[in-house]
């Protein structure tokens, strides 16, 4: 059986953009929709609703795949969820480690979603001994002293880790030293790690200030718009665009 260690991912390599990268795993969401209900085709302007995106950017994507849907039937489904699981490496297993079994961990390890997106939760692990051998998900958490073992045998290139943020870098230099090269970290800090070594930071306070900034934006430009004055926040104020239109992502480290 195939493993994330021996096998990356041909985006980068490729020359697609990472905005465009971030859009994929929207694109096959939408598209995993409509093949469960039986969909064989979708336009551009459909599946651009679908992922929240608009239609002409949704087609400068698919361009880096190769595909260009057909004038007058629109993109083949089946063939897009393929393809795109194909390009995200999802078409083979990925054995993750989980590190951190507190409450969020042991969400994440009950999450159903893994084993149908190509990932296969090979480990829990926890510092706590005693934690050590308590079935979670029905998987049996083991202890931190095992983590490079554990890694190693799995053939682990993925880690999650989910433990406080005073112990996370810790974990972080761990896992990397036992050849783990990608990492999606869920404690509340920010990681450092050397060259090569991908980390997906998400912060849940952080996109709830992101939402109260908006809440706030609308409410004052409600007011002002009774008051029938043009709100401040939209006036001379700059937009944070990246090259492709995109307003860059807050997540990644």
């Amino acid at each position: 059986m195939a493993t994330g260690r021996t096998h990356r991912p041909a985006t980068r390599s490729r020359g697609i953009p990472e905005a465009t990268v971030a859009r994929l795993p929207l694109y096959l969401r939408a598209l995993t929709a409509l093949s469960e209900r039986s969909v064989p085709t979708v336009s551009s302007e459909e599946l651009a609703a679908a992922a929240g995106v608009n239609s002409a950017k949704l087609r400068k994507d698919f361009s880096y795949l190769g595909s260009y849907g057909t004038r007058g039937v629109g993109y083949d489904v089946e063939y897009l969820v393929y393809q795109i699981s194909r390009e995200l490496g999802l078409t083979q297993d990925w054995p993750v480690v989980i590190v951190g079994i507190g409450n969020l961990g042991a969400a994440l390890a009950n999450y159903g979603g893994f084993a149908s997106r190509g990932f296969r939760v090979a480990a829990l692990i926890d510092a706590d001994p005693a934690m050590a051998g308590k079935p979670v998900a029905g998987i049996p958490v083991q202890h931190t002293d095992e983590l490079e073992k554990i890694i190693k045998d799995n053939g682990v290139s993925i880690g999650v880790i989910a433990t406080p943020a005073g112990a996370a870098q810790q974990v972080c230099d761990r896992l990397v030293a036992a050849g783990v090269t990608s990492i999606l970290n869920f404690a509340p800090t920010v990681l450092t790690v050397p060259d090569g070594v991908d980390v997906r930071k998400v912060d849940l306070s952080i996109e709830l200030q992101i939402l109260a900034f908006h809440e706030q934006r609308k409410a004052g430009e409600e007011t002002a718009a009774g008051d029938g004055a043009l709100p401040a926040a939209t006036r001379d104020t700059p937009t944070d665009q990246g090259p492709d239109g995109d307003v860059p992502a807050v997540m990644p480290a």
